[in-house]
């Protein structure tokens, strides 16, 4: 009965990015919300590309053919950085509060527009010495046939998601960089977050202040040149506020798998919290001890490196939901 009234009481809205619905950027405890929604609501939320109208023209982008949100953001807003992500939101989520998780339920994830880009500059990506200047690719989406068309008998399938899903971070933090992740979630670049996968945030502020962007058409683990395949998405949320989860950083879960995340400048470093964090998913909701937890991730799981280019790196435990049988 409580599940039918919950269901019949949720809502659907809609976010669109603008330059009075956007946070170019940052994530801050500060922020002002630019809607309020209910725990159990729908969401659907547009994001834009993160590139400026004059590069994508530059590199073969029809001027009609760059999102007039995205120019109209570039025109308007003047309150940015540190990072550069135009991220759609923050959300208000009546109930969350510090201590409290929420869960991003992602439902669907559409393309807004047909073409996207990957490209790389000096003194970023992972071989900065090896590629010390500028270039940027278009690349077409094919959204019938399900692929990417990087060149002339390369396709790569279409897998899209949102690099960047988070909420506020630690007040005492301030305004942070969009493009670190960190304990608030923000640009974790795991590409394993498609249609069909929850992702679990620890909330730190009043109403978590969740913000989505930065969406990818398709991405390898690593994501070595600081780029995926990047475009404009549409994704459709909801949004749990779960009061009987206590988190200290980001998990997630497909259909198929638990994911455990570790992220800080050293890579060892980030593949050690993830593990730690994959041991203790397994005490708390398996009843295992620490050291069977260690030994299971070691014998079933598999550590994935995430991304190798966002300041803190970032490492990820995939543990198979297929080695918990029912006897």
């Amino acid at each position: 009965m409580a599940l039918a009234l919950a269901l019949l009481l949720a809502a659907s809205h809609r976010l669109d990015p603008s330059p009075t619905t956007v946070a170019w950027g940052y994530y801050d405890a500060k922020a002002k919300p630019v809607l309020r929604v209910k725990s159990g609501d729908t969401l659907v939320v547009r994001t834009l590309l993160t590139s400026s109208p004059e590069r994508l023209e530059g590199a073969g982008v029809a001027p009609d053919q760059v999102e007039p949100a995205l120019r109209e953001i570039y025109k308007s807003v003047t309150d940015k950085g540190p990072g550069g992500h135009i991220l759609t939101g923050p959300i208000f989520v009546e109930g969350a509060e510090p201590g409290d998780a929420l869960e991003v339920r992602i439902g669907k994830i559409e393309l807004a527009i047909p073409y996207a880009y990957n490209g790389f500059g000096p003194k970023r990506g992972f071989l900065p010495e090896d590629f010390d200047y500028r270039k940027m690719r278009i690349i077409p989406l094919d959204a019938r046939a399900g692929v990417a068309r990087f060149a002339p008998g390369i396709e790569v399938p279409l897998r899209p998601f949102f690099g960047s899903i988070g909420v506020a971070p630690p007040p005492a933090m301030g305004r942070v960089d969009s493009a670190p992740p960190a304990v608030h979630g923000g640009n974790l670049d795991n590409k394993e977050l498609v249609a069909g996968t929850a992702l679990y945030l620890p909330v730190h502020a009043p109403g978590a202040l969740l913000e989505i962007g930065d969406g990818h058409a398709a991405q390898g683990n690593g994501e070595v040149d600081i780029t995926a395949i990047e475009t404009s998405l549409v994704g459709t949320f909801e949004v749990v506020v779960r009061k009987d989860l206590r988190l200290k950083w980001p998990r997630a879960e497909t259909p198929s798998h638990y994911i455990a995340m570790g992220m800080d400048k050293d890579l060892v470093v980030a593949t050690k919290m993830a593990v730690r964090q994959a041991i203790d998913f397994l005490v708390e909701t398996r009843g295992l001890s620490k050291e069977d937890a260690y030994m299971l991730v070691s014998v079933s799981s598999d550590v994935d490196i995430t991304q190798l280019v966002d300041g803190n790196v970032g490492a990820h435990v995939m543990i198979p939901k297929s080695i918990f049988v029912k006897r």
